[in-house]
């Protein structure tokens, strides 16, 4: 059983409380001492919900169930902000089977199989009664379907277990209680089995509730949470084992599980893994932080990465509460993004969940700690934070040709860009949308995430099944403007010349939140950008159009040239190389940038390198681990889905 599920049956473990609740014969619920001859039930707390408008019922549920339940509106919201986002996803369960804006557990649910992603049924070791969900049915008399399915039956539910949590720790009970004095109970409720993991849900709670928030769910409901200045959060436990390597914020109380550099295969000195051995950023430039997901559970990434004949990335983070696990210093170099150049030149970070799964599995959690991790580590080795270094893997070029085919394409289309750039305090929405796009305009991709639905299928790996509906962070490109018309071409992805699809893993036509593109051409509601060598059509209306006009500069084809070729790699020229090292093909890949053409520069400062490490501990051949470092010049462009390299002499820059 993988530690995600651990934790979730820890979680729904802690409805033993209400078992020994009724043992006992204490009430179940949070009553008012001038209501105390009886119990409280679920139908009280939803007709306490006030009349109003339709897009504050979710407001309004909080409300009630704070009052009814005698939990301060505050520890309720701010609870349920770090489970759900105040989100509902209807009846389907999260990664280990947690329903509702509440995320009440219940993990033998008949699709908890779909909920964990891999096929597996997350089984329950314990009684019927260790399961939150049910517990809270119990203690409101409400079904446990409509406790697991109605976002306003869940948050009283979630309110009763919270006050029978209160009450068992003889703590007080009342909209009114101080904050603090519910620490012991958030903890209790984060159902973590250590106490730097509760502690550490617990102060998360505790900062939102004194920053406070608002956030429009992706059921259109508009909840605020009213910030409570004055809040103090506690110190962290003591993290037990914390290693001198941690490089990593405080505030996450990372901890170390190293990836091995061993040498697997004596004699055969290449037969090491999983990563290379350096001195960045003395040696090579730190420029990217790649975004992946695992494609599996935490404890399956943590066993991969401890594999010295697998691959080595630099930290891995559990989607149930955004535990952070660091494996190597950024000094060296891992094998994480299937393209060496941009292995030497960034640090990986995966995330716990699967791309096709979306939303089950990236939790507000995971997003603030890894957004966390990312702003301190681009501080510290000073990587700019835009898309163009802050990077997911489906952005990860080729390295040539043959290779662009198979790249991967994590996070996938559910990977809330728009969310986690913000968190990073580098909103994607900073350009101004002041007229209708010109033609030689540059314009930043911007589509939302929770009300820009597009149609994916394939999430269950069916070809053509449509996934369930949720956000995306990207749109389509059509070769006309017309959604009658076929998605763009990728000849990379589909050498066979095929048109790109709706498919999960293909990213042939898409253009993601914060990737920057020209504009070519207009046709009413339509925008035609440059893309892969061709044009391709957005669907942008005024009214609510998925792109920003923006500046920045661009790359063309150079006067007297047909075309300017596209590199998956920003290697030296021959003559850079000692000969003791073998020279590395710069072959193009098979696009190319016709005359008439422009594509946005992502950055004019790459270096021009090449990292030769080939044995263990660099001892047994001649210039090992060594950085040839070339003259020629190249620039990273926005081109296609993916980034891609240019030789300046083959292109011309100007500012749009």
């Amino acid at each position: 059983m993988s530690q995600l599920s651990r934790r979730r049956l820890w979680r729904a473990g802690a409805a033993t409380s209400t078992v020994a609740l009724l043992a006992s014969g204490i009430a179940l619920s949070a009553i008012p001492s001038a209501s105390a001859h009886r119990v409280i039930t679920g139908a009280d707390c939803l007709r306490a919900v006030a009349p109003g408008p339709a897009d504050g019922a979710r407001q309004r549920v909080f409300e009630a169930a704070s009052s009814t339940y005698g939990v301060p509106l505050a520890v309720l919201q701010g609870v349920s902000y770090l489970e759900s986002q105040w989100d509902n996803h209807g009846t389907s369960p999260s990664t280990a089977g947690g329903y509702g804006p509440m995320n009440l557990t219940d993990v033998t649910v008949p699709n908890a199989g779909l909920a964990k992603g891999d096929g597996t049924v997350i089984h329950s070791h314990g009684p019927a009664s260790l399961h939150t969900a049910r517990a809270a049915a119990d203690m409101t008399g409400l079904a446990l379907s409509r406790v697991e399915s109605d976002p306003a039956a869940n948050i009283c539910g979630g309110a009763a277990v919270l006050s029978s949590y209160q009450q068992k720790l003889d703590k007080p009970t009342g909209a009114n209680t101080a904050i603090g004095s519910w620490y012991a109970t958030i903890r209790q409720y984060a159902g973590d089995p250590t106490a730097i993991d509760n502690a550490r849900f617990a102060n998360e709670v505790l900062a939102k509730i004194k920053s406070g928030l608002q956030r429009t769910t992706n059921d259109g409901q508009h909840v605020v949470l009213q910030a409570v200045p004055g809040v103090a959060i506690p110190p962290l436990p003591t993290q037990p084992n914390d290693s001198g390597d941690i490089d990593c914020p405080a505030s996450l109380g990372c901890e170390w599980i190293p990836a091995p550099y061993e040498w697997y295969g004596y004699p055969d000195p290449t037969a090491y893994g999983n990563h290379d051995i350096n001195n960045r950023p003395s040696d090579m430039k730190i420029d990217y932080i790649v975004i992946h997901d695992t494609e599996g559970s935490w404890d399956t990434a943590l066993q991969l990465v401890q594999d010295p004949t697998y691959l080595g990335w630099n930290y891995t983070i559990r989607s149930s509460d955004g535990q952070v696990a660091q494996h190597m210093h950024a000094q060296d170099v891992g094998w994480h993004a299937g393209n060496w150049y941009v292995n030497m030149h960034s640090i990986g970070i995966e995330h716990e969940g699967y791309a096709a799964q979306g939303s089950t599995w990236f939790t507000e959690a995971m997003y603030e700690s890894s957004a966390a991790l990312v702003k301190y580590l681009a501080n510290e080795y000073d990587i700019p934070l835009d898309r163009a270094h802050i990077i997911g893997h489906d952005q990860v070029p080729g390295i040539l040709p043959a290779y662009v085919q198979g790249m991967h394409w994590d996070p996938g289309p559910f990977w809330n860009w728009q969310h986690y750039m913000a968190l990073l305090g580098a909103p994607i929405t900073n350009g101004t949308n002041k007229g209708v796009p010109q033609v030689g305009d540059v314009v930043t991709v911007a589509p939302g995430f929770a009300n820009n639905q597009q149609t994916v299928t394939g999430c269950d790996g069916v070809t053509g099944d449509p996934c369930p509906p949720q956000g995306t962070n990207f749109v389509y490109l059509h070769t006309e403007p017309s959604f009658d018309s076929p998605l763009v071409k990728d000849i990379g992805l589909h050498p066979d010349g095929s048109y790109s699809t709706t498919e999960v893993w293909d990213i042939g036509a898409r253009v993601d939140a914060g990737q920057k593109f020209v504009v070519a051409a207009t046709a009413g509601k339509w925008v035609g950008i440059w893309y892969l060598g061709e044009l391709g059509w957005m669907y942008a209306p005024k009214h609510n159009s998925p792109i920003v006009r923006s500046h920045g500069r661009v790359v063309t084809a150079a006067a007297g040239q047909d075309s300017a070729p596209v590199y998956g790699r920003a290697y030296p020229e021959a003559s850079a190389y000692p000969a003791d090292i073998p020279y590395q093909d710069v072959e193009p890949l098979q696009y190319t940038i016709g005359q008439g053409q422009a594509y946005v520069l992502a950055d004019a400062t790459v270096p021009t390198d090449y990292y030769y490490a080939k044995t263990y501990n660099c001892a047994y051949v001649a210039d090992d681990c060594t950085d040839v470092v070339g003259q020629d010049t190249y620039y990273e462009i926005w081109f296609g889905h993916r980034l891609a390299y240019v030789r300046a002499a083959d292109v011309a820059l100007s500012s749009r």
